[in-house]
């Protein structure tokens, strides 16, 4: 069980009470990422990220922020997504005060500081160019452009080595006043703490926050028909694709029965992509599926690390699993072992206390109804065999794939017969 406060400027405060627990962890959400930015800025919500690491008028320096929580044990860290960015830290339960105290700070009282902003653009570009270096990694930004065509939402959320040499200090400080908004943040704690003591300590570090005027994203577009295609060369001993199609949305009422066609397409050892293709076939060592929701679309995609030479009986093997989710029926056996496998999983996340925070959390940051994990879990039971197969008959259609592939490939035209449905 949850409880929620809301302050007066809109803050939302969650806590979920694991009194059993000896950690507490903490997670300040912010409802923005990459697909809030412009041309000209992208990057700039993973830089601002980073910048809030580096030293705060209380604690001036990087080295300050990461003692105060590793000298007491803890863990700390920060991501940022298309939507949503995250600041975080667990430690021990008696310690929940004094690193409340440094995730606000840094949330509230960065510095910006000119010498730290320009050693961090440096590093942020040696970042970039280390996923550029890494197939596994970049073959999906390749599929993900090819989902969503000239938009933010296909963007990569590190942004390019040329726009995040052109981000200033000044740009980034009109971006977190425009972003970084108390209506549009929420504070998530869970383990060992009580409520009431949380909201007094927050009170008197927020109540002066001001609500400013949020800025909006573009909505997302669907592609052009294609299928389409991006395949990159590279001299590689083992090529990496990735096939993409388009989900569903955040709160789209059939996204339970999406998440039980995934498992059975290609999450775990036992999916359908896995036992055909590595366990049958022996074309792959890394093999699967995944989905991505956001708040007015979502994807999914398909992937494998292959032998060239193999790819193109992968892309066909890929298909042939798809065709058969939309012409035959989920055996009842195999949709019970996918509800189980999900739930399972679910279930063992859930005795984590930041898996708590972040499950409250997110879910307040983006405005859905928020749901309780045993809702989940009958929304998981309610799905039923047609569901499925309705699901796969509706997304999968050959005028929404995309394929993206790194490797030793002259060009698309081997891929372009074998993606089909």
């Amino acid at each position: 069980m949850y409880r929620k406060t809301t302050f007066d400027n809109g803050l939302r405060v969650v806590t979920v009470a694991m009194p059993h627990t000896r950690s507490v962890a903490m997670g300040i959400f912010t409802g923005v990422g990459s697909r809030y930015e412009d041309e000209l800025e992208r990057g700039i919500s993973h830089f601002v990220e980073h910048m809030l690491f580096k030293g705060t008028q209380r604690r001036p320096q990087a080295k300050e922020i990461a003692e105060a929580i590793e000298g007491l044990g803890g863990i700390m860290n920060a991501s940022t997504g298309n939507e949503v960015t995250t600041y975080w830290a667990k430690v021990a339960h008696p310690h929940l005060p004094l690193a409340l105290d440094v995730l606000v700070d840094i949330f509230r009282n960065s510095l910006f500081d000119r010498d730290e902003l320009e050693r961090e653009r440096q590093v942020i570009i040696q970042e970039i160019s280390r996923m550029m270096d890494m197939p596994d990694s970049w073959v999906h930004v390749l599929i993900q452009q090819l989902i969503w065509p000239q938009h933010p939402v296909g963007w990569e959320i590190a942004g390019t080595k040329e726009s995040v040499s052109g981000i200033t200090r000044q740009t980034m400080l009109d971006y977190v006043q425009s972003t970084y908004t108390p209506h549009s943040t929420v504070i998530s704690l869970a383990g060992n703490l009580d409520h009431d003591a949380v909201l007094e300590q927050l009170r008197s570090e927020f109540q002066s926050w001001q609500q400013q005027r949020m800025r909006t994203y573009l909505p997302a577009v669907d592609a052009p028909p294609g299928p389409h295609f991006d395949v990159e060369f590279r001299e590689t001993e083992q090529a990496h694709l990735c096939v993409g199609l388009r989900g569903l949305p955040l709160d789209h009422p059939d996204r339970f029965g999406l998440r039980i066609l995934n498992t059975i397409l290609g999450e775990g050892m036992s999916s359908r992509l896995f036992l055909e293709i590595r366990e049958k076939r022996g074309l792959a060592y890394s093999v699967g599926s995944y989905t991505s929701y956001l708040r007015d679309t979502g994807a999914m995609v398909l992937f494998a690390g292959v032998p060239p030479a193999k790819a193109e009986d992968v892309v066909s093997a890929m298909m042939e699993q798809l065709s058969m989710l939309c012409d035959e029926t989920v055996p009842q056996s195999e949709l019970t072992k996918a509800k189980e496998f999900t739930k399972g999983r679910l279930l063992l996340r859930m005795e984590d206390s930041f898996a708590n925070a972040q499950w409250f959390g997110q879910q307040e940051v983006l405005d859905q109804k928020v749901l309780e994990v045993d809702q989940v879990i009958a929304a998981i039971d309610a799905v039923q065999a047609a569901d499925v197969q309705r699901l796969a008959r509706q997304l999968f259609s050959a005028e929404q794939l995309s394929l993206a592939a790194v490797g030793p490939f002259a060009n698309q035209e081997a891929f372009s017969a074998r993606l089909t449905l």
